[in-house]
């Protein structure tokens, strides 16, 4: 069981996000402010923090800024509803060591903060917790950029998040359903083109070869 601290002003969401993870038998306290929470951040009791940016009295890149400057390396995940690449960037080079845009599927979370959770307890190796490679495609989990060829590509949330549906799944068929779900958390529609819209998006940046449309079922990633 670990210490999880949760910065987060909606009230909504830090009731959501401290519920599941005291489902899975993690001790949680949830604060409202920035202040409040680098306080908290920096009491050493606590094994993980996860952030927003939007908060009162000091930002989540203030509490980011002051945690790191004041040499604390506790795993922290930014959740916000900011997800341009400027601001992931920022969080990154804050000390981040991993980003979340809302709306997010709590599954992805869970999984998100595992991993935080053993490397920091050094369970696991840090590349392989941060680095996706396969096949043609390089995918950094932190700074969500891809890399083909030695050329990197910015991604919107949404095509990095796809690009890691496909990644993680390499050699099989992932429905359009599949996608809807996991990626826009949205009911399977059939007159929905968004899928294949972004898979566009994609396959400009990793080549058209490298996301195969298998009719009838959805779309595979050869990696």
């Amino acid at each position: 069981m670990a210490s999880i601290l949760i910065v987060e002003d909606e009230e909504r969401i830090a009731s959501f996000v401290a519920k599941g993870l005291r489902a899975d038998g993690h001790s949680v306290t949830v604060v409202a402010d920035g202040l409040d929470g680098l306080d908290h951040a920096l009491s050493g009791s606590f094994d993980l923090m996860v952030l927003d940016i939007g908060l009162p009295r000091l930002d989540g890149y203030g509490v980011l800024d002051q945690l790191r400057s004041q040499g604390s390396r506790m795993p922290v995940i930014v959740l916000t509803a900011r997800d341009s690449a400027a601001d992931t960037v920022s969080a990154f080079d804050g000390g981040a060591d991993d980003y979340m845009p809302k709306p997010f599927r709590f599954a992805e979370l869970q999984a998100r903060v595992r991993a935080r959770l053993r490397t920091a307890q050094g369970g696991g190796d840090p590349t392989a917790a941060t680095v996706l490679d396969v096949g043609a495609v390089r995918l950094d989990l932190r700074s969500r950029r891809a890399t083909v060829s030695g050329r990197t590509h910015e991604l919107s949330a949404r095509e990095f998040t796809l690009a890691e549906m496909f990644l993680r799944n390499s050699g099989q068929v992932l429905s359009r359903e599949q996608l809807l779900d996991k990626v826009w958390g949205l009911d399977f529609d059939p007159s929905s083109n968004v899928v294949d819209v972004y898979v566009g998006y994609l396959r400009k940046k990793f080549g058209a070869s490298t996301i195969q449309t298998v009719r009838g079922m959805g779309y595979r990633y050869n990696g």
